[in-house]
């Protein structure tokens, strides 16, 4: 049963490998859908968090009775007309406090929220500390951000042609990394979390994972001259997933021993991002190059 469904797989992924694409090129449809209805009716192709848009962020340092959803629940029936947000803070596994997230940033509002939670959690003026990011500082936070990952894009795209010199392999492994990017983004969107500074920086690192798999794939599947196309294929699905569940256990590891929103944030944003990058990478990719290399008579098989 296990050789027969091995074979049927490699049997799609060899010989019906034009069908496979339709997955990865789908897929990036619908994520530039999401981003675009997300534009539409928030103005932002991403949920920001106070770091990028300005706000306050009231942060409890005891934790309370109510807990995350009934104080978030809570304040949002106080205070319906602002975007407010609750998140636990725990050490080693315990819950020692939460933090409010608000786009509050008038004085007297913030008072009014801190005096309605005062009120609700009974806390003491020691158990609590508040924190404002002003709007046009939170914008120009946003701007730079999204400035350093275009920039960051470009220049990997320049290095990529300028390695291989081949307009479509270069192309081929541009578009991987373009795909990662905005189904990450799409599927980040979905789960409801904010994007914070980390968050930016987790997509350029993300970046630098996606085209590490796609320049070890087109480098041994046009430079090295052993072999057959499908054996170097191959290999290099051997050596990239290799090195892509390496990372995933790592990241796994990170997000259930590591308390920080930070660093969480960033290995959320790692996870979706390496599990896209699998279908982008050995189908779409692969597809891509077998195509322009079978074209330029490279013997795929036997």
């Amino acid at each position: 049963m296990g050789d027969k469904l091995k074979s049927k797989v490699q049997y799609w992924y060899e010989e019906k490998y034009k069908v496979l694409m339709i997955l990865p090129f789908l897929l990036v449809i619908l994520a530039l859908a999401q981003i675009s209805v997300q534009y539409y009716t928030t103005g932002d192709f991403v949920h920001r968090g106070v770091t990028l848009k300005g706000g306050s962020t009231i942060t409890i340092t005891k934790d309370v009775a109510m807990g995350e959803e009934g104080l978030e629940t809570f304040l949002q029936s106080k205070f319906p007309t602002e975007d407010i947000s609750v998140r636990t803070i725990t050490s080693a596994g315990r819950v020692v406090g939460l933090s409010v997230d608000s786009d509050v940033q008038e004085k007297a509002e913030i008072d009014s929220l801190i005096k309605v939670i005062k009120q609700q959690t009974l806390i003491t003026d020691k158990d609590y500390n508040a924190e404002v990011i002003g709007s046009s500082l939170g914008a120009n936070f946003f701007k730079q951000t999204i400035f350093a990952l275009l920039v960051s894009f470009l220049l990997m795209g320049l290095v990529v042609i300028l390695y291989f010199r081949i307009i479509i392999p270069s192309l081929a492994v541009i578009l991987c990394a373009f795909s990662d990017i905005v189904v990450t983004v799409a599927v980040f969107n979905l789960t409801g979390m904010k994007l914070s500074t980390a968050g930016v920086a987790a997509l350029l690192m993300l970046i630098g994972y996606s085209v590490d798999t796609d320049v070890l794939l087109t480098t041994r599947s046009m430079r090295r001259q052993e072999g057959l196309l499908k054996d170097r294929i191959y290999s290099s699905i051997k050596t990239g997933l290799t090195m892509t569940f390496t990372t995933l256990v790592v990241i796994l590891i990170a997000l259930f021993f590591v308390q920080s929103d930070v660093v969480k944030q960033i290995m959320y944003i790692l996870l979706i991002g390496l599990m896209v990058d699998m279908p982008m990478t050995w189908i779409q990719n692969v597809g891509v190059l077998r195509l322009y290399l079978e074209k330029k008579k490279y013997k795929y098989n036997d």
